[in-house]
């Protein structure tokens, strides 16, 4: 008899929180954002409350706003690597791109973080959308999205040749014989695209979970193409639970039709939540975070987000509808998150200064506000009604707003059977209940294997 489904649940770090007003606020720690121990802090007290993992987001560039925001941040693979040093079992995922990135060194990184963690590493994979980010590497332009997702395919088909480079019996430790390994049983990448050029073989045996776990976060129709394909556990921001059906049915079906199992891929909204004792108590945190913003930040944001520019003169006139025709909708998937951003303009009809404090909290994922019980209600829906496999709690503060999380929500979703006392086993995949894969050797031996013998089993 199978056991219940559970939820999946990463504490998504952020610096001093997902507001982008967090760092001002006095419940915040904006000034340890560079410390090695505020992070470690938060790993040990997600890996105690039996979260998957922690994730953090990352872009290569220094964000515009940092005048008015603490978006400075670490390179998260190797804070990750010091993180996994005082913790046992909380997974670590960590974005790196695709596009600015070299295959074989990336590889290196992500092999040695699952190795020194016992199995606990996953790669966020990003093709970069900040057209800024191509000047700090020597590029002239940035490269078109049709572009980096075709370098993305070939730089993830170049890394699983990598991590399978050595096939899991390849070292032999023959002492006596004074053998090693078995060169054999290590093959080069020899891989040649339109993109990439890899040849020679990894300098490292497989790791603890074969390879990294994969992730991905675009929800565009290119990003939900590769996710069908490569991806294990997808990130995404939904504010209504139809789109987040549409999304989900729409990805397990790519994944389908592509020979995939449907239960090896987690689907992981963003939910920022507000918790307070009561209703009321929760919005009026999130109305005192929200009014700690800079409207010229917010306005900063709304263009990256959807290319829309307003003026900060036009804080309190309602938002122009006329200015988002064209988004499309969840079918179209052109740009997915200026798609959630349109809908709210349509919908709620806001104020420019309403939709900026709309999408102060979380950058257009799900913010919501309301006591641990209607919190865990939120999950529960979403996560039996075929919206989510699990979720991206992504605090508006930190540490606090993890910590009332913890304290209040978690107990609540585990007595409700959704989630799990213990850990059950020691890998991300552990977590995820993702299989450990096998290397493409072994399914090419086998494949072998079973073209020697088909001629003798017909024969006989």
């Amino acid at each position: 008899m199978s056991s219940p489904r559970q939820l999946s649940l990463n504490l998504f770090i952020h610096p001093a929180g997902h507001h982008e007003a967090a760092w001002r606020h006095p419940a915040t720690q904006a000034e340890r954002i560079f410390s090695a121990d505020y992070y470690t802090e938060l790993a040990r007290a997600a890996e105690a409350a039996t979260f998957d993992a922690i994730f953090f987001a990352d872009g290569p560039v220094l964000h515009g706003g940092v005048e008015h925001n603490a978006v400075g941040r670490l390179e998260p693979i190797l804070t990750l690597a010091s993180v996994a040093a005082h913790t046992s079992r909380i997974g670590l995922i960590a974005t790196a791109s695709t596009t600015f990135y070299d295959p074989y060194n990336l590889a290196r990184l992500f092999s040695t973080l699952d190795h020194l963690s016992g199995g606990r590493a996953g790669w966020n994979i990003v093709t970069t959308q900040a057209a800024d980010a191509a000047a700090n590497f020597g590029l002239d332009a940035h490269p078109d999205p049709a572009t980096r997702y075709a370098r993305a395919a070939e730089f993830v088909e170049v890394l699983e040749r990598l991590w399978d480079s050595w096939e899991d019996d390849a070292i032999l430790l023959d002492r006596a014989g004074g053998r090693y390994a078995d060169p054999a049983k290590i093959h080069p990448a020899d891989f040649v695209g339109e993109h990439l050029r890899v040849a020679g073989a990894f300098n490292a045996a497989r790791s603890p979970q074969g390879r990294p776990v994969l992730v991905q976060a675009g929800a565009s129709d290119d990003g939900r193409a590769f996710a069908g394909r490569y991806a294990e556990a997808i990130f995404t921001a939904h504010q209504r639970l139809a789109d987040a059906q549409a999304f989900y049915a729409d990805i397990k079906a790519r994944a389908a039709a592509l020979g995939r199992s449907g239960d090896q891929i987690k689907i992981l909204p963003g939910i920022s939540p507000f918790i307070g004792s009561t209703e009321a108590e929760a919005h009026e945190l999130e109305r005192e975070f929200n009014e700690l913003s800079v409207p010229a930040y917010g306005l900063r944001q709304l263009a990256g987000l959807t290319g829309v520019r307003l003026d900060e003169s036009a804080l309190d006139r309602p938002v122009p509808v006329e200015l988002f025709e064209g988004a499309g909708d969840v079918t179209s998937n052109a740009r997915s998150r200026l798609q959630v951003v349109a809908g709210i303009v349509e919908r709620e009809k806001p104020t420019v200064r309403q939709l900026l404090h709309r999408l102060a909290g979380a950058r257009g994922h799900r913010v919501v506000a309301g006591t641990p019980e209607q919190i865990a209600d939120t999950i529960e829906e979403w996560f039996t009604a075929g919206a989510a496999d699990g979720f991206n709690v992504m605090p508006p503060y930190l540490p606090g707003g993890f910590e009332v999380f913890a304290e209040q929500v978690v107990p609540i979703l585990r007595s409700r059977g959704l989630f799990r006392e213990e850990y059950a086993g020691t890998t991300l995949r552990d977590h995820f209940g993702l299989a450990r894969p096998e290397s493409r050797w072994a399914r090419a031996g086998a494949s072998a294997e079973a073209d020697t013998d088909e001629p003798a089993l017909v024969g006989a």
